[in-house]
């Protein structure tokens, strides 16, 4: 599967194909055919320490060693560097010693970086990649769910600061993404709900279909029945957020709707220091919590409401908030989304029907207006 997405830099793929990353014989059709294009010796691999050790039951390799060598029979200068898996990895602290190690390593604006890891690493090498030399290509070669169906797509990279999570980034494309589905197999249960979480987001936002597919499929683990679907699951989702980006790639107005929960969400991961909920499952509560909000002032129906609760549990994530969203506002106020003093969430009033709206946050709550 194959999608092209248009973006004011140019326009770059997406494959979705088992074994286009863990394979020899795929990243040799994909990532090296694609490399052949261009005129460059170096290749700098960013992947974290969980990838750097998993592979597939039926290999002897890692996921990064079956990527590192690939290149390297091909002809290409190989390094790798590999950061501690978490989100804390991601702190703009850390930036210092990765452009050290690019610049020792003598690569240049006519080189690549390759992110091969999940979310942390796509945002990480995204980020490097757009800063470095005033900006390097990179690739994205996604390995979690969240990630695939995700973040890997449309060009947002970030790192986090002491005072809140993605407040530094820049807008910045890959060249190519490289979905493999076959790495969900070694995914953690944690990992797969989490991802589940933005793909039932995809459902409620845009695609009532696939939203009732997942109803009918729901279940909290990575078996058989849901990993046959994966390619078409990945695909829907990702068709969903190149629409949508290439209408607002910017994040100006459109895009927005892409953020249905993560505003508490994004509150609820900072209350804890990260050190509690990861995305996904931040997003799921953020989800149902601003659902209930709009049912509370009469805005959507509860039958909306018990829907996503039941699709959210399905799936093994937690729907209601540990904490009361009051004590989330000083936390949600630094959300990137506030302008003018006004916070813009979103609502989704129907499956597959959503809108911006105006709230106003204070030591009470949010209220929409």
């Amino acid at each position: 599967m194959r999608l092209n997405l248009r973006a004011s830099s140019g326009d770059y793929d997406i494959i979705i194909e088992k074994g286009c990353a863990t394979s020899r014989d795929g990243i040799g059709e994909h990532l090296i055919a694609y490399l052949k294009t261009r005129s460059l010796s170096k290749i700098y691999i960013l992947t974290d320490t969980n990838i750097d050790r998993q592979g597939l039951a039926t290999s002897e390799y890692s996921y990064s060693q079956v990527l590192e060598y690939s290149l390297k029979e091909s002809g290409y200068e190989v390094y790798k560097r590999v950061i501690q898996a978490g989100e804390a990895s991601k702190h703009i602290s850390n930036l210092s010693g990765i452009y050290d190690d690019l610049s020792k390593k003598g690569i240049t604006r006519s080189d690549i970086i390759i992110a091969l890891g999940g979310g942390v690493v796509g945002d990480l090498a995204g980020f490097v990649a757009a800063t470095y030399l005033r900006g390097i290509d990179y690739i994205q070669v996604p390995t979690s769910l969240l990630a695939q169906v995700d973040s890997s797509v449309g060009g947002k990279t970030a790192v986090d600061i002491d005072s809140g999570k993605n407040l530094v980034g820049a807008f910045y494309h890959p060249s190519i993404v490289l979905i493999d589905t076959n790495v969900l197999k070694t995914l953690p249960v944690r990992e797969f709900r989490s991802g589940m979480a933005e793909v039932i987001k995809y459902g409620m936002i845009s695609d009532r279909d696939l939203f009732e597919s997942l109803e009918k499929i729901g279940n909290d683990h990575m078996d058989q029945a849901i990993f046959d679907k994966m390619d078409e699951i990945v695909y829907r989702s990702c068709s969903i957020k190149k629409s949508i980006v290439e209408e607002d790639e910017f994040d100006r107005g459109g895009r927005m709707v892409l953020n249905f929960g993560h505003t508490i969400g994004h509150g609820l991961e900072s209350y804890y220091d990260y050190k509690t909920y990861n995305h996904g499952e931040a997003v799921a509560i953020g989800m149902y919590e601003v659902t209930s909000l709009a049912y509370s002032q009469a805005m959507v129906d509860i039958g909306l409401v018990k829907r996503l609760e039941e699709i959210l549990i399905k799936y093994g994530l937690k729907a209601k908030s540990p904490v009361a969203i009051g004590k989330l506002v000083d936390f949600i106020g630094k959300d990137k989304k506030v302008l003018d003093g006004y916070l813009n969430l979103i609502l989704v009033e129907e499956i597959g029907s959503v809108s911006i709206k105006k709230a106003l946050v204070s030591c009470k709550g949010i209220e929409f207006i």
